[in-house]
């Protein structure tokens, strides 16, 4: 395909063609739902051919359906520019120095205004480029250990991963960072918990809701939230750095264990559950929310397990759920299933006799709660006694993903059953706590006065 319209196929190719409009066209567009102008941008292979995207003067981009469009017109054509102009990142003995390790995707993006092209940056010099604040946080070095959707991350990458921060640890860095895609980073911050025990120095994961492209982006804050933090934070332990409230005023540290994302686009998606944060950071200061956290040491002991067995499956009860949803899984060989049920811990009773013959057959199975918040209860009721009977272990307050990772974890290193629930069963990063404090549980429903008036007072 030519460069003249990059991406574009089908109806909306024809569309160009017919109007000769090349991709980077500076572009009035007339619809039967109204006229737009902005940029003309390429296409992915993987995106559909009805669509024309336009970068607007918002910053926006608008998707105009092929079947819509009246007429176009060309008003002006500028050249697409790829290369992020790079800047040598100063280096000071004062600056602690802070290892940014790349999963896939960009971490940080830069927009040419000129031809409306996002363009990534990764290397110290791309990022000085594109977050300059950097320079007065830390000495920074970076490598790309993948390049694949977080959805795609699995026992390769996190065992990769755990090995890449033992060594950055045994080499003296001062603060690691982790760019991870947003929909997984709960799950990936979950098993490193795991994999890299005891860590002398902040292990801290960000990503971004928003790409940098967008004016309201959170890529560049949470970036220098998160050096800052590998940079100068006390706390030392596996983290999840993203915004705290919509807006840009601080950013929060969650516990590896203890974090799940909760909104598909909100920039505020994460939430520590069952428990308070660990901090609040902004550009100035860190600081502490509470204080039962590892402490930075200067040694550079740390435990490294990179464990995981991929016969682990996770399922997620629902009414007239059918036992062949357990019986294929180990007619498949899986070694361990956490089971996500209702209330205090519960599933239906014809799943009973696949759970027998799940338990005779070895398979380790966990209780979690789909309500997240709680913990799992199974001698309240004669369902949840009758299921320990049968061969389910509580999990505690364990969230389902949580479970899930730990227990490829454990599994990976044994197969004693014995042996599987005493790791499973002893905290070993916050993953079980003693009990849910007052304010570990906090879900607002909007429309009650109170509610209303307390976010007419504060902010989202």
């Amino acid at each position: 395909m030519s460069d003249l319209f990059k991406g574009y196929k089908g109806p909306a190719l024809e569309l160009l063609k017919k109007f000769n409009i090349r991709v980077w066209s500076d572009a009035s567009v007339k619809t039967s739902r109204g006229d737009f102008r902005g940029i003309v941008l390429p296409r992915a292979e993987n995106d559909d051919d009805r669509h024309i995207v336009l970068k607007l003067a918002t910053g926006y981009n608008v998707g105009i359906d092929a079947g819509t469009v009246r007429g176009m017109e060309e008003l002006g054509y500028k050249e697409a520019h790829y290369k992020i102009p790079e800047k040598e990142f100063p280096v000071s003995k004062e600056k602690k120095n802070v290892k940014l390790l790349g999963t896939g995707g960009t971490i940080a993006s830069r927009l040419d205004y000129r031809t409306g092209a996002v363009i990534p940056a990764f290397s110290p010099g791309e990022l000085y480029g594109a977050v300059p604040e950097l320079a007065d946080i830390c000495n920074l070095t970076t490598e790309k250990l993948f390049a694949v959707f977080s959805e795609n991350m699995g026992p390769e990458q996190y065992k990769g991963l755990a090995k890449a921060i033992g060594e950055e640890i045994r080499k003296g860095t001062d603060g690691i960072v982790i760019g991870h895609g947003t929909d997984t980073m709960h799950h990936t911050a979950g098993i490193l918990s795991f994999m890299v025990q005891n860590p002398p120095i902040p292990i801290v994961m960000v990503g971004s809701q928003r790409s940098s492209d967008r004016p309201s982006s959170d890529a560049a804050l949470n970036l220098m939230h998160a050096t800052k933090t590998a940079a100068e934070s006390d706390i030392a332990e596996v983290m999840v750095c993203m915004f705290g409230p919509t807006s840009d005023e601080y950013g929060l540290l969650h516990r590896g264990t203890r974090v799940r994302k909760m909104h598909s686009s909100y920039r505020s998606t994460f939430r520590t559950i069952g428990d308070i944060p660990l901090a609040m950071v902004d550009r100035r200061r860190i600081t502490p929310l509470r204080s039962d956290y590892n402490r930075r040491r200067r040694d550079r002991e740390v435990k490294i397990l990179p464990y995981f067995e991929e016969k682990v499956g996770m399922l997620y009860y629902y009414p007239n759920m059918q036992p062949d949803m357990i019986d294929s899984m180990v007619d498949h060989g899986y070694r361990g299933i956490v089971i996500a049920g209702t209330g205090l811990g519960h599933v239906n009773k014809p799943l009973y006799p696949a759970i027998v013959r799940a338990a005779e057959k070895g398979v380790a199975i966990y209780m979690t709660v789909q309500t997240l918040w709680g913990y799992v209860h199974m001698f309240v009721y004669d369902t949840g006694r009758d299921l320990m009977a049968k061969g389910i272990v509580p999990a505690e307050n364990m969230l389902p993903e949580v479970a899930y990772v730990k227990l490829a974890w454990a599994l990976g290193q044994t197969a004693d059953l014995g042996e599987v629930k005493r790791l499973m069963l002893t905290p070993i990063a916050g993953e079980i706590t003693e009990r849910e404090p007052y304010n570990g549980y906090l879900i607002f429903q909007g429309g009650i006065p109170e509610v209303e008036e307390f976010i007419r007072k504060f902010h989202k």
